[in-house]
């Protein structure tokens, strides 16, 4: 993974902190499903001094059903809006829905709550969380009238992992994130006993 670097006016290129590059470590050794294709992506560099990312997609029967990114981010020196932490998780997930559920007035709070329960569920505490669920319907007409309407939902979110002993659980968070993609994506949980294997990045097919 390329880390992407912001240095301020005068610093000169330092090098990143121990802190970050365990996050970064923790990220890859995150266990995904085999439906979610995940890699490193270039990182926004002007948002916080040190940032890494990941992009995913998640597919079914060689059907791209949901596509989401992941940025970390790192501020040595803390960040009162991420409630005075070092680190701030950004996310974004986009997914197809039947078009039925566009009208659901209950779909927003839902859409929220698979990323608060994700995250509950694979013990990633966080706080200061925020974000938005946006719902998007498409109809065609004229040359395009016989296209079938469709309907997304997208996700974005933030929050500021706690920072145990040995640092932010970045991997949990990860995890969590890409249990926010198959459940926006309508895929069935994994069954309680079933191994998730590592996702081998770079790679697509059953295992990747």
């Amino acid at each position: 993974m390329v880390v992407r670097e912001e240095t301020r006016p005068g610093s000169g290129a330092p090098a990143a902190p121990v802190e970050f590059r365990a996050a970064v470590a923790a990220m890859h050794s995150a266990r995904l499903r085999p439906e979610i294709f995940c890699e490193d992506m270039p990182a926004p560099q002007r948002i916080a001094p040190y940032a890494s990312a990941l992009s995913a997609d998640v597919t079914v029967d060689d059907v791209e059903v949901a596509t989401g990114r992941l940025i970390l981010l790192h501020e040595p020196a803390g960040n009162e809006a991420w409630a005075g932490g070092t680190f701030r998780l950004v996310a974004y997930v986009r997914a197809d829905i039947d078009v039925e559920l566009i009208t659901d007035e209950m779909l927003g709070a839902v859409g929220w709550s698979w990323l608060t329960d994700a995250l509950e569920a694979h013990g990633a505490e966080y706080a200061a969380a925020s974000g938005t669920v946006t719902r998007v319907a498409t109809e065609s007409f004229g040359g395009m009238s016989e296209e079938d309407a469709t309907a997304q939902i997208e996700v974005r979110a933030s929050w500021t992992p706690v920072v145990g002993p040995s640092g932010p659980d970045v991997a949990a968070h990860v995890e969590a994130w890409g249990e926010l993609l198959c459940t926006a994506a309508g895929l069935p949980p994994v069954p309680e006993g079933v191994a998730v294997i590592p996702s081998r990045r770079g790679q697509r097919g059953p295992g990747a």
